[in-house]
């Protein structure tokens, strides 16, 4: 009979081989996760290069670079950028404004229906984007406006501003009330206690929030579609392109523009939220 240790030794083996086999799953399920969102993405980037002028051949029958040339010559794609770049900054700016606003309200408060306010402030990204559009739409016809400039920044900023406030209210329930407390023991304003105190420690959130609110008003469509009347934002512009088929190799051009513009800050979001991540667990 093999002894207890020979046996705790088999077993040691068999669940090391177990684990072992588990993680080349799971990095195999990662891979494919991976290769299903990126390579819809790369074909995008191939054909934005390819000689094809119906701009969805594959493989591409050759590369070039003449489509950028072109797009950067044609006034409406610069005036679509220039649309959404206005609206994405306006929108960013309010729901950094209400977002921070509102999650200082409510991330210690206690008071009659605020988990009832808590949902009423995440439903609009929760919602399918057609409800929230048609829902803007009519209030904007209800109250008599025009759509304008304006209406597609409140259309941006009622799902930008969710971004921000879960950003700034997760940082607000990180801070301790101690050091606040502290602050105030010392003589300090509540002013003065936000601006050294809290601010420090929440504007990575903010800034984190902003950036991901941007990109989301960058190539929103939908809301945008019920809430912009004649004007064309850049993803709209695209769809209405879409039916052109000598256009196509410049539509493929501006979405390889949008990947950029809308992976930059995404991109410095994530690495703002994992430094400060590392920074708050080593304090802690």
């Amino acid at each position: 009979m093999p002894s207890k240790s020979q046996s705790l030794k088999v077993k040691l083996a068999f669940k090391r081989g177990s684990t072992e086999r588990l993680s080349v799953s799971f990095r195999v399920a990662a891979f494919g996760v991976v290769l299903f969102l990126m390579v819809p993405l790369v074909l995008v980037v191939l054909n934005a290069f390819s000689t094809d002028e119906m701009g969805f051949e594959f493989p591409p029958p050759g590369f070039t670079g003449h489509w950028f040339f072109v797009a950067a010559g044609r006034e409406d794609v610069w005036q679509a950028i220039s649309l959404s770049l206005r609206v994405a900054a306006m929108a960013t700016l309010v729901a950094m404004v209400l977002g921070s606003l509102a999650a200082a309200a409510l991330a210690r408060a206690q008071f009659f229906g605020r988990n009832s306010i808590t949902l009423l402030m995440i439903l609009p990204i929760a919602l399918p984007g057609i409800v929230t559009g048609i829902a803007l739409r009519s209030s904007i016809f209800g109250l008599g406006f025009e759509f304008n400039f304006w209406t597609i920044v409140i259309g941006h900023a009622t799902f930008c501003m969710i971004v921000v406030y879960n950003n700034a209210v997760a940082r607000l329930r990180r801070i301790r009330p101690s050091l606040m407390e502290a602050s105030a023991d010392l003589g300090a304003s509540g002013w003065q206690t936000f601006w050294y105190v809290v601010f420090p420690q929440l504007r990575s959130a903010l800034l984190a929030g902003g950036l991901l609110a941007f990109a989301l008003s960058f190539d929103e469509i939908i809301v945008t579609t019920f809430t912009a009347g004649q004007q064309a934002t850049l993803p709209i512009w695209m769809f209405e392109q879409l039916i052109r088929p000598r256009d196509r190799p410049i539509t493929n051009v501006v979405a390889v523009m949008m990947i950029v513009v809308t992976f930059i800050p995404i991109a410095l979001a994530y690495y703002i939220g994992k430094d400060d991540n590392r920074v708050t667990s080593s304090k802690g």
